[in-house]
């Protein structure tokens, strides 16, 4: 493993850890409305895919899972390779979905539909905790 990946996996664990507190700060109120920038390609329904796939039951679930859904073969080598997606992980995920599954895979190029990018964390909170009511 580089020293590149090396670093980038230590940078990735210590963000999940220290997401703890802000996920418990996370209020559902304002995740709805952050959504809406998610809402054009993720539909809350099961069976309604967009863009994107549909986000019911998305916790506990396997990555790259849905079905009739074509994700990028990167994204579906995490699931292969057992990424599960919890808050911890989609708050690292929501941060950079890219520079995520380099790190989760390893490679220092992937392919992902996901462009959107949430630097600041509060928001990635309130989204996810939004998503968790939502998405039962």
């Amino acid at each position: 493993m580089t020293r590149f990946k090396l670093l980038a996996l230590t940078v990735l664990a210590s963000v999940a850890l220290a997401s703890g507190s802000a996920l418990a700060a996370g209020d559902a109120a304002k995740g709805k409305k952050g959504f809406n920038r998610c809402k054009a390609c993720h539909a809350l329904e099961v069976g309604k895919n967009k863009t994107g796939p549909n986000l019911a039951g998305l916790f506990g679930r396997t990555a790259g899972s849905v079905e009739k859904y074509k994700y990028s073969k990167d994204l579906k080598a995490a699931g292969e390779k057992g990424l599960k997606w919890d808050e911890e992980q989609l708050m690292v995920y929501l941060k950079d979905p890219t520079a995520f599954l380099k790190s989760y895979l390893g490679k220092d190029k992937v392919t992902n539909k996901m462009k959107n990018k949430f630097p600041k964390e509060s928001l990635r909170a309130n989204i996810i905790a939004y998503l968790q009511e939502a998405t039962k």
